[in-house]
């Protein structure tokens, strides 16, 4: 499978959408905690044609760090959708359903971090993928169509990459 440089910025754009639509509650329960905003700006920089750098990978890391650091797990998820939002620019041009994590991964905590938020209510993790669904472009969704789609799991975070998968691919 090929990747062009303009599906990667797409696919960074729409991670980084769905990232910081969660980043307040993060920032909520760790407010000296930069990682994840610094994870989201750079994904967004790269998605409007910075090249990749080394910084763009340790931001990733860096808010992947923040969210095994923080107690809560609403602003863990938020910290995860924004350490996904600077990966997904080194999605590897691999064909396998691991690779769909790496594309949805931001838009799948964005709905577990506002469902657990909402005190787990399931209704507002659907609502949410709707919503990521309805925001992914044509070229996101090109992609996920290429690759073998998610299969079963035993986590809340499979069941709902496999329902969000499931509706890009209709």
């Amino acid at each position: 499978m090929r990747l062009g440089e303009d599906e990667l910025r797409a696919i960074t754009l729409y991670a980084a959408l769905c990232a910081r639509r969660v980043l307040p509650i993060f920032e909520a329960a760790s407010p000296d905690d930069l990682r994840p905003r610094e994870a989201i700006a750079e994904a967004e920089a790269f998605a409007a044609g910075k090249r990749r750098t080394r910084a763009l990978r340790a931001t990733a890391w860096a808010a992947y760090a923040a969210g095994r650091e923080v107690k809560a797990a609403a602003a863990a998820n938020a910290a995860w959708a924004a350490s996904h939002a600077a990966a997904a620019a080194y999605l590897h041009p691999i064909v396998t359903p691991h690779q769909i994590k790496h594309i949805l991964g931001a838009a799948v905590h964005q709905a577990l971090a506002l469902e657990i938020e909402a005190g787990d209510d399931a209704d507002i993790a659907g609502q949410q993928l709707r919503w990521a669904a309805s925001l992914a472009p044509p070229s996101v969704r090109d992609v996920v169509a290429r690759l073998p789609a998610v299969g079963q799991g035993r986590s809340r975070f499979t069941e709902l990459l496999r329902s969000l998968d499931g509706q890009l691919r209709a």
